[in-house]
């Protein structure tokens, strides 16, 4: 009993809003139609267009966003747990279960909880502003995650951080987190200017969300004592 009670308190102590968001998201999306896993939304045809009013009212749609409605403008905290296929939210999740842990750590909880909500809910925001005459849907939680990849950049920038290739036949190499993450941005960056208008990757949200991230974690922890032992994290080749 006391070896179980001591499980209890270690994992208590442990990433729980990182776990809780990754489990909120993986049920959203097994509940949703783009799982293939509810029934309820039917099959072929009836699927995809129970899918496109699915993602139409839980989803950003910039050309509704700023109309005025109430219910519209809350459609960036409800996207943020919607997303469009197995390999979007399994890609999203691996960022969070990699970079979240150590980042609601050093924040805690509330703030850390606080913290993705609101950069979250500002980078598919500022994708819908500058799209707004847009009609394209935005779901996904990769602008919340972006900011968390900002944060932990500034943090822990001495981290290292295993990375796996597939121009190198998977193999994995380590390197500190500065040198992974800042590739990560690059890489938006220039897939942001070469992206058309239409459905895709929102990039501009990584761009803005990973912004956001690390000039709060500058501005709130810059005259913090940073954490300096070694930390290590692991990371997939999956794209948010």
């Amino acid at each position: 009993m006391i070896v179980r009670w001591r499980a209890v308190r270690e994992a208590a102590r442990g990433p729980v809003v990182t776990h809780a968001l990754i489990a909120g998201c993986c049920v959203v999306f097994l509940i949703g139609p783009a799982s293939g896993m509810n029934p309820s939304y039917g099959t072929g045809e009836q699927l995809l267009t129970s899918g496109t009013a699915y993602f139409r009212r839980w989803g950003v749609v910039p050309d509704v966003l700023f109309s005025g409605s109430a219910r519209a403008l809350l459609t960036p905290l409800t996207a943020l747990f919607v997303h469009g296929s197995w390999l979007h939210l399994l890609g999203n999740m691996l960022f969070l279960y990699v970079f979240g842990a150590m980042t609601e750590e050093r924040m805690g909880r509330l703030e850390f909880l606080c913290f993705y909500v609101c950069t979250g809910y500002l980078a598919l925001a500022a994708y819908a502003s500058a799209h707004a005459t847009s009609a394209q849907t935005l779901v996904g939680a990769s602008g919340a995650i972006s900011a968390v990849l900002g944060a932990f950049l500034c943090l822990f920038p001495r981290a290292r951080v295993t990375s796996l290739f597939p121009f190198l036949f998977f193999l994995p190499l380590r390197f500190p987190a500065w040198i992974v993450l800042l590739f990560w941005f690059a890489l938006q960056w220039l897939a942001a200017h070469r992206a058309e208008s239409g459905p895709g990757v929102a990039y501009l949200a990584h761009l803005v969300g990973f912004s956001l991230g690390f000039l709060y974690a500058w501005v709130r922890y810059r005259r913090a004592t940073r954490v300096r032992r070694p930390a290590t994290a692991s990371e997939g080749d999956s794209q948010q």
